[in-house]
């Protein structure tokens, strides 16, 4: 008696295992069983295995048993069960021998076609370990730049320091008064860039807080210039904001020129008072203002034309921020405003070259 026919193929599984051997993406075709019906050669070459030897094996078996990872296992049969789909799942490949751990993406889904009878998966493998390894270099030099990039700012502002302190002794051993005035105007700008660089290495970004900036900056300022700071005191009413590096450095000498100026031409010796330093936003907006109360411009002479103001260095500052300078009268004292009308910057000007007045 003859034996009975083999029943034909399913027309349309055959079509998919076919699909599937060919891709050029690495695929696997599984069972409700985990078996594999199919797996493409780009999946066969990835992970070195056997395609001929891959159909009637587990997916658990696979390889020496790097696969029979229980995370994937129950993932896989939650796809079979209809439960759930994977998509781009990220799984760690435990290593082979003479094999590193490889960083898999997985996407499994249950396929569904009309008169399919038998339960299949389509499990896609992608291989993303170079990429992984990629990624965890580059973050690791980010961190190493950053890192020596805070060193090297610690670095410049100690010795901006220390220069600072060489002016300063020079300051008080000379006995020419236009030389000393000289020396601490250059001793006090040097502290402004140091101030912007403590900031920096302590923030580890580009962006420098203005509140503690100007409050620090202010503090060295009339520690070397105040010989009395019971009577005369300067004080920060600063927004609690952040600006770039860029700008906090023009911001910061314009404190600096202005605040020096107040303190050597609005208070007669032993005469007390406050400069006020003042930082607000109006909408896209900012203004900076540095007041006194002292004895105010002298009657009949032009703003610009007040003795030490250092009009040339703030007005090129104020340029590079696109800002403009007005001065009046405070009742009594000074009053110094940089408005900026719109935060929105454009290319900045670079600064020229002037000298100290």
């Amino acid at each position: 008696m003859a034996p009975p026919p083999t029943p034909a193929a399913d027309p349309v599984t055959s079509l998919a295992e076919a699909m599937v051997v060919n891709s050029d993406t690495p695929l696997i075709m599984l069972d409700e069983n985990l078996t594999v019906i199919a797996a493409s050669l780009s999946f066969c070459r990835a992970f070195g295995m056997d395609c001929a030897l891959l159909p009637g094996r587990s997916i658990l078996t696979m390889g020496e048993g790097e696969w029979d990872i229980a995370r994937l296992r129950s993932l896989l049969r939650a796809t079979s069960s209809g439960g759930a789909d994977i998509d781009n799942y990220e799984m760690m490949l435990p290593a082979a021998k003479g094999r590193l751990d490889r960083f898999l993406k997985l996407s499994a889904h249950r396929l569904e076609y009309q008169g399919a009878q038998d339960i299949r998966l389509l499990l896609t493998v992608v291989d993303m370990t170079e990429a992984e390894l990629s990624r965890r270099e580059m973050e690791s030099l980010v961190a190493n730049n950053v890192m020596l990039m805070q060193e090297l700012q610690h670095r410049v502002a100690n010795s901006l320091q220390i220069i600072a302190s060489v002016l300063m002794q020079s300051a008080r051993r000379v006995s020419n008064d236009e030389t000393r005035n000289h020396l601490q105007m250059a001793q006090n700008r040097v502290l402004s860039i140091a101030t912007i660089q403590k900031q920096l290495s302590r923030s580890g970004s580009d962006d420098v807080k203005l509140l503690p900036y100007l409050e620090q900056l202010c503090e060295s300022i009339g520690i070397s210039m105040i010989a009395d700071p019971e009577i005369l005191t300067i004080d920060v009413d600063v927004v609690d904001e952040s600006v770039s590096s860029a700008d906090s450095v023009s911001l910061g000498l314009i404190v600096t020129e202005l605040v020096i100026n107040a303190l050597k031409h609005a208070y007669p010796i032993d005469h007390g008072g406050t400069i006020s330093v003042r930082y607000v936003t109006t909408g896209r907006g900012w203004t900076l203002e540095v007041e006194d109360n002292g004895i105010g411009m002298p009657v009949g002479d032009k703003p610009q034309a007040v003795a030490g103001l250092g009009t040339s260095i703030v007005e090129a500052l104020a340029r590079q921020l696109q800002a403009k300078v007005s001065i009046s009268g405070a009742e009594p004292g000074t009053r110094i405003s940089i408005r900026h009308e719109d935060a929105e910057r454009t290319n900045a000007v670079p600064m020229p070259k002037v000298s100290a007045l």
